[in-house]
């Protein structure tokens, strides 16, 4: 395609048809590489979600110059995107870098100021060809050094949604719905009620957080509400780290990251496959 793409034109397309735009967790050359690799076997769209951790980790120009490698020497639409991003500051530093889509999560605050912070970043994302995504109710677990409790999670309210969207301009919306960030103690009961209800009072694509360890059947029926973008982490950190635990341990005179990354690569692709294919992306690059 030659450039990371705006998110906002291949969700508006994969709502419109039926299927999610995949957004999994990248960290580093290795995990993007792997993200990559999957959705170009799979003639997928695909979308690199970076938090502020990952920035401070791999450093924000690094990410963004990998990503543009990826693009520019791939044939499927690719967009990086900043996961659950808190400031206007951090947003502001990768949109003059080249990002293409944006994520303020201003979910911590009161439902006006979530407004008041949601529209600046629309504002200045207008400026730079980006496309806006907000949350609206509260996810429970943990995202980076974001931790809210179950007892602090909201639902997204229905009957707020279309002032949030006509007030705000933003593009996409992130929704609470029963979904949580890290790992499921127990499987989680999805309102799918409350997401129909917001599927038919707005027209604009619905996000998916925290969708590592719910069913296939759940997310596909999550896709069919009007979610367009489905967010993987966890269950690509896992098989990563539990097969560069067992080649270190197998191996403990190996030294050289080429050979000990190579089978951790290997076992979460296998999981980007699996996750392209539950999101019915595959073939609609």
């Amino acid at each position: 395609m030659g450039q990371l793409q705006n998110s906002k034109d291949m969700l508006i397309k994969a709502r419109k048809e039926g299927y999610a735009v995949p957004a999994f967790n990248i960290h580093n050359l290795e995990t993007i590489h792997t993200v990559i690799e999957a959705a170009v076997e799979l003639k997928s769209p695909v979308i690199l979600a970076a938090t502020p951790g990952t920035m401070d980790y791999s450093g924000r120009a690094y990410i963004q110059a990998i990503a543009e490698v990826a693009a520019r020497e791939n044939d499927i639409p690719i967009a990086l995107h900043l996961d659950h991003h808190e400031t206007l500051e951090t947003i502001e530093e990768s949109l003059k870098l080249g990002t293409k889509s944006v994520m303020i999560d201003g979910s911590f605050g009161s439902f006006e100021d979530n407004i008041a912070l949601t529209k600046k970043v629309v504002d200045m994302a207008k400026k730079y060809d980006g496309a806006v995504e907000a949350e609206l109710g509260k996810l429970v677990g943990q995202e980076d050094d974001l931790v809210v409790d179950a007892a602090d999670g909201a639902y997204t309210d229905p009957d707020t949604v279309v002032e949030f969207i006509e007030r705000t301009g933003v593009d996409t919306l992130a929704v609470a719905i029963g979904t949580g960030h890290g790992v499921y103690e127990s499987e989680p009961k999805l309102d799918f009620d409350r997401l129909e209800k917001i599927k038919n009072l707005i027209d604009i694509p619905i996000i998916l957080h925290g969708a590592s360890g719910i069913s296939q059947e759940d997310v596909r029926k999550c896709i069919s509400l009007g979610c367009a973008k489905v967010n993987i982490s966890t269950e690509l950190k896992i098989p990563f780290s539990d097969a560069l635990r067992k080649v270190l341990v197998e191996n403990p005179n190996e030294t050289d990251m080429r050979k000990y990354m190579g089978p951790a690569k290997d076992k979460m692709k296998e999981v980007v496959i699996e996750k392209i294919k539950m999101c019915m992306s595959d073939g609609k690059a």
